[in-house]
């Protein structure tokens, strides 16, 4: 997933949340998020409490905000050749890295601390993008819409990471893929 132009300020503004997310990370990888508390952040950051409490609100909403933030992927998605291991190669590292324990850490902040669906639909954005630089490089086999990728591969992923007991098998990504492609899938 690529970062999208225009989500995060840059100057000044930049550099304090950048510094304000590095420090909340090395903190949470030291103290563990029982510990986490906004001075400590602000005192590692450099920057006044207050900085914090004013542009997050509170503790939630800046852990909603570096979890979102860590759904970035910096890489376009591999290109194989073919649509669908394009979507099976990224579907699948999806499941692997969303269901992981720290994966399903940060789907759990995101939400947590996000009372209008801001860093929720940041992450949306981000696995639109990915989706759509993959449906972009074959537009001559009439790839599906993004949002029919999400409905029918990205969804069930999340529900079965989000709802059930078990993360779901490696090659249950594969198969929502091969579904949604045959025409399996509502379109």
């Amino acid at each position: 997933m690529t970062s999208i132009t225009g989500t995060r300020p840059g100057g000044r503004s930049a550099r304090i949340q950048q510094a304000v997310h590095d420090a909340t990370k090395e903190l949470l990888a030291a103290v563990g998020r029982d510990e986490l508390t906004i001075p400590a952040i602000a005192t590692r950051a450099g920057v006044n409490p207050t900085t914090i409490y004013r542009r997050w609100g509170d503790l939630a909403a800046l852990l909603s905000d570096v979890a979102a933030d860590r759904f970035r992927q910096a890489d376009p998605p591999v290109e194989t050749g073919s649509l669908e291991r394009d979507l099976t190669t990224w579907s699948e590292q999806f499941l692997e890295e969303m269901g992981s324990g720290p994966g399903r850490s940060y789907i759990a902040e995101v939400l947590a601390g996000d009372s209008t669906g801001d860093n929720a639909g940041i992450c949306a954005r981000y696995a639109a993008e990915a989706i759509s630089t993959i449906v972009q490089r074959f537009p001559h086999l009439g790839p599906p819409k993004v949002d029919e990728v999400l409905d029918h591969v990205v969804a069930p992923i999340l529900y079965r990471i989000l709802f059930t007991s078990e993360r779901p098998a490696t090659g249950y990504p594969t198969s929502l893929v091969a579904r949604l492609l045959s025409g399996a899938a509502p379109r």
